[in-house]
């Protein structure tokens, strides 16, 4: 079950990333009554939604050697830069876009930034799933030299 926990991190990141984003928020400004109530709305779930990443991201990292161990899994190395990226615009986008577009400042600009670096997230924990779900595949018990080669 171990060896599967980044996995399931991973995908919990990316699928929560898909469920607020592309379902939950859309529906909001489909079914509320004004956009102003929507978007409130909308910046609750993103601001809970980067709670979620930044939980996910600190569990890959802590997640990503073994104890004791210099050295990280295979599936950390390739996803570090993308756990990482994930995070820094995670981070970024709530610090940085989300109170520019509450102040209603150059809205049109922030959202923009704002959707930019939400689908770079969300491309970010994609690439770290498919690095996850790669080490299932990868058998390190096998055989080395003529006869695994």
């Amino acid at each position: 079950m171990s060896h599967r926990l980044p996995a399931l991190v991973a995908a919990l990141w990316w699928g929560s990333l898909t469920t607020i984003g592309f379902l939950v928020v859309p529906m909001l400004f489909a079914h509320l009554p004004s956009p102003t109530v929507a978007g409130n709305m909308a910046a609750k779930l993103f601001a809970a939604q980067t709670w979620v990443a930044v939980a996910c991201c600190l569990v890959l990292l802590l997640i990503s050697r073994p104890k004791q161990a210099v050295a990280q899994y295979p599936w950390a190395r390739a996803a570090m830069v993308f756990i990482l990226g994930g995070l820094l615009l995670a981070l970024l986008t709530q610090f940085g876009v989300a109170p520019r577009i509450v102040a209603r400042q150059d809205l049109r600009l922030w959202h923009s930034v704002g959707t930019l670096m939400y689908v770079l997230q969300w491309c970010c924990a994609l690439v770290v799933v498919w690095h996850t779900l790669r080490q299932d595949h990868e058998s390190p018990s096998r055989p080395v030299g003529p006869a695994g080669s």
